[in-house]
């Protein structure tokens, strides 16, 4: 699983879009909508909910939006009923793209997300055609700083059950299945560790290499699926250098 590290790859363009647009807070508003509508507005019963307030606190999203989104979503406010779609296709030099999509609209995200895809060299595929290609997972990403002892951590992620721990250089990474992902991140939380990000994500099996001119065309088809209000998340197994 060691291969699979590249916690740069996978938050190097999320970081810098959601930096540039300043959207985080409404696509974690979103996220919240649809895990109260699954699960019910108590954090305490609704573990998807509370990882997805957790996921807000770590991007410093504001208590009051974080409860207006809850009560948006308990028919409190008026609430709009996002759908959650995934799109699937490719990129250039057959690199494999994931879009995770959650709109009121189905006509208008597809035509967006398709118009993306073609105006940069792609093609939209169907669903299907490249998850197989990708491994979900759940990360913790933990600081390695002096206060962490690397086999004290081993032992602590042992007894959470999670999967393996990748020691990234300046993070480690705590890999767990999706579906012990909470019971893992509370456990470990509750021995004290506080983590940098917390996510169910999707991960390469393999990453593909693009020379300069195609790896310019495939960023730019990335900020601009990242750029649309209906979409989540893209997940890609380009190798991205470090710079990137």
């Amino acid at each position: 699983m060691s291969g699979h590290s590249k916690w740069h790859n996978i938050q190097a363009t999320k970081n810098k879009a959601d930096a540039a647009r300043g959207k985080i807070f409404t696509k974690i508003g979103r996220e919240i909508v649809v895990a109260v509508k699954q699960g019910g507005p108590d954090p305490a019963s609704n573990a998807k909910l509370r990882d997805v307030i957790s996921k807000a606190k770590q991007n410093n999203m504001p208590n009051d939006n974080i409860q207006r989104s809850i009560k948006k979503a308990s028919g409190e406010l008026n609430a709009v009923n996002y759908e959650e779609i995934t799109y699937e296709g490719y990129g250039v030099g057959g690199s494999a793209v994931i879009v995770k999509c959650l709109t009121d609209n189905k006509n208008r995200t597809a035509g967006d997300v398709r118009h993306a895809f073609d105006k940069h060299n792609g093609s939209l595929g169907s669903l299907g055609c490249v998850s197989y290609l990708f491994d979900n997972k759940g990360i913790l990403v933990l600081e390695n700083n002096s206060s962490i002892d690397e086999e004290n951590l081993i032992e602590m992620c042992l007894e959470a059950e999670a999967e393996d721990v990748i020691n990234d250089g300046d993070v480690f990474q705590i890999l767990t299945s999706p579906s012990n992902f909470t019971s893992a991140k509370e456990i470990l939380e509750g021995k004290g560790l506080n983590f940098l990000s917390t996510e169910v994500t999707k991960i390469p099996q393999n990453y593909v290499d693009l020379d300069q001119n195609q790896l310019s065309t495939f960023m730019k088809m990335v900020d601009t699926l990242e750029a649309l209000d209906d979409v989540q998340d893209v997940y890609h197994n380009v190798n991205l250098p470090e710079e990137e």
